[in-house]
């Protein structure tokens, strides 16, 4: 996972202040095209954290989480705010965190009825585990809070559309509960995060204090009661899952049978095989007579990073000649790299930054490829001290 800071948007002013709360000496950074965030760390610890206000509606959120993205070279970006429950299993005061988020808003129109087809995003593996260590945890909450009973989390479907969904018999209800009916909590703002993260191969969470039900008690008392509480459990939950992603240092998993090869077991993997086939070994191949391995280039003085990228060039495509990478994957991580190279040459910090997160993109794209992985890691890290 990226050494950079968490950054945290939200879509309310309420939500925003119940996160700054939580910030010590918190400063202004400003996007050059205008947008403000603050910068500061968590009370008490050592984590960054980068806040931003997108303002309500998928689209403002996702041009919002992209400037944050390209800037600031996160290690996660949430979303934190307030949602509507959709079923009344979900109390108001909890929090969602969602397991995916569905756009639900995409469809056709034909001659016998609207169908469904939305876009669907999954939270990245090890954030969910994270965040389901520290619900077990059960110590995130502000016991100051006065609400009781505590306040639980819940991990599910949310909803991301573009209304406000305040009604039990709607059309759009209707449609909701038809389509998407294990989405526990609707909103607006998260397709749009998420889209971003995406494309640009940063980690999202999406996190959500229940404040209203959606079903026509929008605007009740009850409802503005609750929302500034449910603000501050979201923030809470957030800020403890950012401490938590912050101590968590970059690393390549590699299988534990992968590490400390035999030569017996080197053995077995090679023999029985064809003459002139080609056998993947480890961080590298077998063709015919020849044997091509990555080795990790001997730590003599500082990594020249334009060297380095030019010859994993050369592993890419090799990869790619043996079958390791199919034509599609192997061209979007060519372009990765071309710019990545480009990037490096100009030897500014502006550019590092660029070339750090292009190169965690392209390590999105040949994660399949273990040798390309552990030969992308140094590279990443140079690239990042340099910025």
């Amino acid at each position: 996972m990226p050494n950079g800071p968490v950054v945290i948007l939200t879509a309310l002013n309420l939500e925003y202040q119940a996160v700054r709360r939580k910030l010590a000496s918190p400063h202004a950074h400003l996007h050059e095209r205008g947008t403000r965030f603050e910068v500061g760390t968590v009370q008490g610890t050592s984590c960054r954290v980068v806040l931003g206000l997108t303002s309500k509606g998928n689209h403002s959120a996702a041009v919002i989480a992209e400037r944050a993205i390209q800037e600031f070279s996160p290690a996660a970006v949430l979303f934190v705010g307030v949602a509507g429950a959709l079923w009344d299993a979900t109390r108001l005061g909890d929090v969602v965190v969602a397991s995916h988020v569905y756009a639900y808003h995409g469809g056709t129109s034909e001659d016998d009825g609207l169908k469904a087809r939305p876009r669907v995003w999954e939270a990245p593996h090890r954030i969910s585990q994270l965040a389901s260590h520290l619900a077990r945890l059960d110590d995130w909450a502000d016991s100051a809070s006065g609400h009781e009973p505590a306040p639980q989390v819940r991990f599910g479907a949310i909803a991301a559309g573009e209304i406000v969904q305040n009604s039990r018999v709607s059309a759009e209800a209707t449609w909701i509960r038809q389509h998407y009916n294990d989405a526990l909590a609707i909103e607006m703002e998260a397709a749009g995060v998420a889209q971003a993260g995406h494309l640009n191969g940063a980690p999202v969470a999406i996190i959500r204090g229940i404040s209203d039900r959606a079903d026509g008690t929008k605007n009740s008392t009850d409802d503005r009661s609750w929302q500034p509480q449910a603000a501050t459990n979201a923030a809470a939950f957030a800020i403890r899952l950012a401490v938590e992603l912050a101590g968590e240092q970059e690393e390549t998993v590699v299988p534990r049978d992968d590490r400390a090869p035999s030569a017996d077991r080197l053995d077995r993997h090679v023999s029985n095989t064809a003459h002139n086939s080609t056998v993947g070994i480890m961080a590298g191949s077998v063709t015919g007579s020849s044997v091509h391995m990555y080795t990790a280039p001997e730590e003599s003085g500082p990594l020249d990073l334009c060297a380095a990228l030019h010859g994993f060039r050369e592993n890419l495509t090799r990869h790619r000649a043996e079958g390791g990478l199919d034509q599609d994957t192997y061209q979007e991580a060519l372009a990765d790299l071309e710019s990545a190279i480009r990037s490096a040459g100009e030897q500014t910090s502006d550019s590092s930054k660029r070339a750090a997160m292009t190169l965690r993109r392209l390590r999105g794209l040949v994660v399949e490829c273990p040798a390309l992985m552990a030969e992308l890691a140094p590279l990443i890290a140079a690239a990042g001290d340099r910025a």
